[in-house]
């Protein structure tokens, strides 16, 4: 069982290098990533766990679905395609389906959250 709790901090992330090594677009900033997986991987269909990045702003499309809560920070979320646009912080929550095209802006130093992806 893995317990999150809203401003209980999530154990210790692992560096993953910056959101251009995982595929999206960098628009302004570095964006340095960490995450730390605790159920499934990359290449498997369902995965958990924790993800977090540095201030800046990227554009990805989204290779998952993904039901995703905030634990630490605020971003900013528009989807590029239809102009909606959604301020999230800590203790809100979305679902992003595969191929939504997503521009992120990190509005916060960190920004952390938990997320569930199904590929």
């Amino acid at each position: 069982m893995h317990s999150i709790k809203l401003g209980a901090k999530p154990p210790a992330l692992e560096p993953w290098g910056t959101i251009a090594d995982l595929g999206a677009t960098i628009v302004e900033g570095d964006v340095f990533v960490f995450g730390l997986t605790h159920h499934g991987d990359a290449h498997t269909p369902v995965s958990a766990g924790y993800f977090a990045c540095t201030k800046g702003k990227f554009d990805m499309t989204y290779p998952f679905d993904e039901h995703a809560t905030v634990i630490d920070g605020e971003c900013r979320l528009t989807r590029r395609d239809t102009g909606q646009s959604v301020h999230y912080k800590a203790g809100d929550s979305w679902f992003i389906e595969k191929g939504a095209p997503i521009s992120w802006q990190i509005l916060s130093d960190t920004f952390t959250k938990h997320y569930l992806a199904l590929a």
